[in-house]
């Protein structure tokens, strides 16, 4: 099997879309170029598209690579028949290789091993051939100063016959079907951890069993933190009779009573010691995989949408951050996101020096011509937010609160103390909120994304596969969305596609030492950014106010002298073509068609030359809570609130409605009828209608739902 036809098993795509993709990795494009400027060669794949292409690609040659190890080694202890190899070439699944692989697996000593090196394999073929009448007999041909009984004998022999059974591949083969069709999981809570106030959070699974097949993944999950933490203990089996009922009939061919009943305690013994525990072990891994998967794939789409959430722009924005004894940082910034002032104000109990912090808010609003103000959604927030509303300002200013999520994350950050070296994390913390209200990408890529906390289960996922799956979603925002070169910071630079960490680095000194970039051309000359990053990255970047309005577009430079032709057969300059609809839809893309620029890649460039550097973000809105709602204790069953869905699960959304706890509508909540996807329904951000259904005030538990 080829790796486009392995490829192809997974992957919905044409054979020759595979193929030329491959091509195009191969020679180092990046993912977001390939599938924004090369859409005529890949067949208009998106970006998840072809990372399931690079991903089965590279699963493909480790298969490739493991069978050549397992041919290796099984041929270095000259055991490597023909048929057994043309088995291994043939398969590409690691289960079934593995499987292959087993008998000749370099393992610690076996009781089957010992029996072997007793002399006793001979008298385990004996049992296996069912064709004795006296097997007490046969065995005591085997006696020597190691074994001295024919029970010793049957026993090793029974050793050896249980080892077969383990490593015959059709019984292992059924065995895992019947575990993954037929199986419970069940847990049982640990003597004397009940008792423990951090094992309460776990006590649905103190006794608890369900169909291992059906179970969500987040239960899953939630079941082996229980296990990991120590309270419960985890199981999963299938019925053991039907298990040895089924190695019986492949391994008992006849009736023969002397053999029968040792081949059955070999059977039961192998089952009990060999089969069941490992191959209980490989399809709970399996379905920890897959649910770490589902969980991974929950955070990527969160995290996609808090990354695209809608920026309120270049503004001058006064920040936030809440506080009741240690007061409330307040920080100014001017437009482009820089450090113009900051101090402390305590406007909360117990200082409750309201009056003061009124005339200091008021002050700094005129005195740095504030446009917003944006409040973090910690705690007191919703005290910040009605003390900030009764301020009688002299202009309209808009009031947001913002997720906070990450901001102490970043301010303890070597990235924060880079920034502001001279200021301690409390401001730090403060610019973060005001940031991220003007740009949230911008800021957010500042913080390792899985402590922005949008998601479930993110610290007992696979972390390779998180953080992998996390960095390709930053990456398609990132480039989604485009950056400004001069303004950028490393971080965000370090996304964009063709860059990287290093060459972020060298653009920033060469930005510093030389000034803004008035051309994509200039990037030319940041130090080792040659012609292969330049390709991958130019389109990306922007140059606001660049002599050449393209610069300041989605247009790859490779495109220029195609748009300079359009412009010139319209008798306009580029800069007149530019943003101008009427003269754009005169041009006919069939005419600038060569075999390098195809109809989709044309397409795209008249699109872009329509709406130039169109942020593809929306705008931010002003959200209002309910003003009578400041905490817990003010919720009743029954209320209708306006809310912020501020996470998604698998199981359902989380729902801010003002207070510190965030209310959850399950799934079966969300509307009328069966939802099987929670993102079908609700995007993160989203402001939605709840009506509050019970509250836990022990145990700081709001249920909500958006069946009104």
């Amino acid at each position: 099997m080829t790796a486009i036809q392995f490829i192809q098993q997974a992957v919905n795509a044409s054979p020759k879309n595979i193929e030329n993709t491959l091509q195009l990795l191969a020679e180092d494009c990046t993912i977001p170029f390939i599938a924004r400027y090369r859409k005529d060669f890949t067949g208009n794949l998106d970006e998840v598209v072809i990372e399931q292409i690079s991903k089965y690609n590279k699963l493909y040659h480790e298969i490739v690579k493991r069978k050549e190890s397992v041919l290796q080694a099984i041929a270095e202890q000259g055991k490597l028949t023909e048929d057994l190899e043309q088995k291994i070439q043939k398969s590409f699944d690691l289960q079934e290789i593995e499987d292959l692989y087993l008998p000749y697996k370099k393992k610690r000593k076996t009781k089957a091993d010992t029996a072997r090196e007793n002399g006793l394999e001979p008298l385990a073929k004996v049992l296996m051939a069912q064709n004795t009448d006296n097997i007490d007999f046969v065995a005591s041909k085997y006696l020597n100063e190691v074994v001295l009984t024919e029970e010793d004998a049957l026993q090793g022999a029974r050793d050896i016959v249980a080892e077969w059974i383990n490593e015959n591949i059709y019984i292992r083969k059924n065995l895992r079907r019947m575990f993954q069709r037929t199986a419970t999981v069940a847990t049982k809570v640990v003597k004397g951890k009940d008792e423990e106030e951090a094992a309460q959070k776990f006590n649905q699974y103190f006794d608890w069993s369900e169909n291992f097949s059906r179970v969500p993944s987040h239960r899953l999950l939630a079941m082996l933190r229980a296990e990991n933490e120590g309270f419960v203990k985890l199981s999963v089996a299938i019925d053991k009779q039907e298990a040895l009922g089924f190695i019986e009939q492949n391994i008992i061919k006849n009736n023969n009573k002397e053999t029968a009943v040792h081949l059955q305690k070999a059977i039961a013994d192998g089952y009990k010691r060999l089969l069941e525990p490992a191959i209980s072990n490989e399809v709970l891994q399996e379905a920890k995989a897959k649910a770490d998967a589902q969980s991974i794939a929950v955070f990527s789409s969160n995290l996609q949408q808090l990354l695209l959430a809608p920026p309120l722009g270049e503004k001058r924005i006064l920040a936030i951050d809440p506080g009741f004894k240690t007061g409330c940082k307040v920080v100014c910034l001017d437009e482009k996101g820089d450090l113009l002032h900051n101090e402390t104000i305590f406007p909360h109990a117990p200082q409750n020096d309201t009056t003061m912090a009124m005339k200091k808010i008021k002050s700094m609003v005129n005195a740095y011509n504030v446009q917003a103000i944006s409040i973090g959604n910690g705690t007191a927030s919703r005290e910040t937010e009605f003390f900030i509303k009764k301020i009688a300002f002299d202009k309209p200013v808009q009031v947001f609160v913002v997720s906070e999520a990450g901001a102490s994350v970043y301010s303890a950050s070597k990235i924060a103390r880079d920034e502001f070296p001279n200021y301690d994390v409390t401001v730090r913390g403060a610019v973060s909120i005001g940031r991220r209200l003007s740009d949230p990408l911008a800021e957010l890529v500042k913080i390792e994304p899985k402590s922005i906390g949008v998601g479930q289960y993110q610290h007992d996922v696979d972390q390779t596969k998180l953080k992998e799956e996390l960095d390709n979603t930053v990456v398609r925002c990132v480039n989604a969305v485009g950056i400004n070169i001069n303004t950028a910071s490393k971080s965000l630079l370090s996304y964009v596609s063709g860059i990287g960490e290093k060459m972020a680095e060298n653009i920033i000194t060469y930005r510093s030492e030389n000034g803004p970039f008035t051309s994509r051309k200039e990037l030319k000359k940041v130090p080792r950014l040659g012609e292969k990053a330049f390709q991958q990255a130019a389109a990306f970047v922007k140059i606001h106010g660049a002599a050449n309005p393209l610069d300041n577009s989605a247009v790859h430079p490779e495109a220029y002298a195609i748009v300079e032709r359009m412009a010139k057969d319209l008798k306009v300059s580029v800069a007149d073509l530019v943003g101008n609809k009427a003269l754009i839809d005169q041009i006919n893309f069939s005419n600038y068609k060569t075999d390098q620029v195809g109809e989709l890649y044309l397409k795209d460039v008249l699109k872009e030359l329509t709406k130039p550097g169109l942020d593809p973000r929306k705008a931010a809105k002003v959200f209002e809570f309910d003003p009578n709602v400041k905490t817990i204790k003010d919720l009743r069953a029954g209320m209708i609130l306006p809310g912020i869905v501020n996470n998604i699960t698998n199981f359902g959304c989380f729902v801010d409605v003002g207070i510190k706890e965030s209310g959850l509508v399950h799934i079966s909540q969300l509307k009328e009828g069966f939802v099987s996807d929670v993102n079908e329904v609700v995007k993160l951000h989203q402001h939605v209608q709840v009506k509050v259904t019970e509250v836990d005030e022990a145990r700081k538990r709001v249920q909500l739902s958006m069946i009104i």
